[in-house]
This record gives C-alpha cells, sequence and structure tokens, in this order.
C-alpha cells in the first residue's frame, strides 16, 4: 500500500538530489524510490547503533554464545519450514 508524504527540504538539498539522480538517467518514481531506501538506511543504522549501545558491557563471550544460539534456532526453524514445504 502506497501513503503520500509532503516534505519539505531546502532548495540546495533539493538540487543536490535531483542533479544526482538525473546524472544517473533516473526515471518517474526514482526520488520516491530514494527516499524510502535512504530511509530504510537510516532506520537500520539507527537499529545496529542502539544495539551495540545496549550491549556494550555484555561480556564478548556471552554475547557471542546468544548470537550463535538464536543464528542456530533461525537455521532449524528454516530447516523445518523447507523440509514441510517439500511434502
Amino acid at each position: 500500500e502506497i501513503v503520500r508524504w509532503n516534505i519539505k527540504v531546502s532548495k540546495d538539498t533539493d538540487l543536490t538530489l535531483r542533479t544526482f539522480l538525473g546524472a544517473r538517467g533516473a526515471k518517474k518514481g526514482d526520488l520516491s524510490k530514494f527516499i524510502e531506501e535512504a530511509v530504510r538506511w537510516h532506520v537500520l543504522h539507527r537499529t545496529v547503533q542502539d544495539i551495540r549501545e545496549r550491549n556494550a558491557n555484555t561480556d564478548p563471550d556471552e554475547l557471542q554464545r546468544i548470537i550463535d544460539e538464536t543464528v542456530s534456532e533461525v537455521r532449524a526453524e528454516r530447516h523445518r519450514k523447507g523440509r514441510a514445504g517439500k511434502a
């Protein structure tokens, strides 16, 4: 589902972005795609920063154990779902 945003940016930002996109042969809709991708990357970056800050005082060995355990659980779940889809 598409949601329409009304945003305001400086003329300099507008010109810089439109020049950037134009130099790459941008088509209609590419401005929206660029903004959506930029927002997703920024949210991911901030999420990673928050997690790093939250775990800054965690014992590295304990943190690795938690990561390994979680990765194993996810892989096992995917493996189960893969087998169920083939049955």
